[in-house]
């Protein structure tokens, strides 16, 4: 259905790749215009190329940016579908919608956890407790932005540290950087085939007892998921923050945020 009157809307969408895409090729056949923010150019590869999409590429430093760009641009409404960790940026989003009345639209994974006895919930980075670490493998697989105190606290605890980090220039850079030894660094994206999952390969290679990650609902975590389960691994998962947000509308599945979009704005 092509709605020639969407023609004048725009819908500005910040995103990883994996939800943004999908909520940006339905908005596109819908004649809406779509500005995308992604953090780096491989991650706008992820989007088709449409002439009523703009990309956008780098960090949000402040309100004020977010508030100049929104009204630069004549944004109608605002997508918010960063890393449930982006805690910064949603807060900042948030701040910049409300001051200029313009709709925010949070979409938030579902967690995907099962209940499983080798799958533990954790508060923080450093709340791997009770357990006896000493000459044990442990993978990170938590970003780069505090891999190095994350590292250094489980080495202090005789753990032998492990990390997977995305291929991008600050995440290579930090990692190799950190006190991780450089054979203990893997440098891959994370798996979207279940068939073949390369994080298995690493953890049976490095012969890990533990992995470390984020609660983040996406393909990464899916992946550790299904790694550990019915192995003699075990699984820590940090829980995503809590980001109070009285102002926008929230939604956990794609069709119903479009859905939302194409009945109000």
């Amino acid at each position: 259905m092509q709605n020639q009157g969407n023609c004048y809307k725009n819908v500005w969408i910040l995103s990883g790749t994996s939800d943004g895409p999908i909520v940006a090729n339905r908005l596109l056949q819908l004649n809406y215009s779509v500005f995308a923010s992604v953090l780096t150019y491989k991650a706008g590869q992820a989007y088709i190329e449409n002439p009523k999409l703009h990309i956008i590429t780098g960090k949000l430093k402040n309100k004020d940016q977010i508030i100049n760009f929104i009204n630069k641009n004549k944004i109608t409404c605002v997508v918010d579908a960063t890393h449930p960790f982006a805690v910064i940026i949603s807060k900042n989003l948030s701040q910049a919608c409300k001051d200029i009345n313009i709709p925010l639209l949070l979409f938030e994974r579902k967690s995907l956890i099962n209940n499983t006895n080798n799958f533990f919930y954790i508060d923080n980075l450093k709340d791997i407790k009770d357990v006896d670490l000493a000459n044990k493998n442990i993978l990170l697989a938590i970003g780069s932005r505090f891999l190095n105190d994350t590292a250094n606290y489980y080495m202090n605890r005789k753990a032998n540290v492990f990390t997977r980090v995305l291929p991008t220039y600050e995440s290579i850079t930090k990692a190799f950087g950190s006190c991780i030894k450089n054979s203990n660094i893997a440098i891959l994206e994370p798996s979207k085939n279940n068939q073949s999952i390369l994080e298995k390969k690493l953890c049976d290679f490095w012969e890990i007892d533990y992995v470390l990650c984020r609660e983040s609902g996406g393909y990464s975590q899916k992946n550790w998921e299904t790694i550990v389960s019915g192995s003699k691994m075990k699984l820590f998962l940090v829980k995503r923050p809590k980001v109070k947000n009285d102002y926008a509308y929230s939604f956990n599945q794609h069709q119903n945020l479009i859905n939302h979009i194409i009945q109000n704005y």
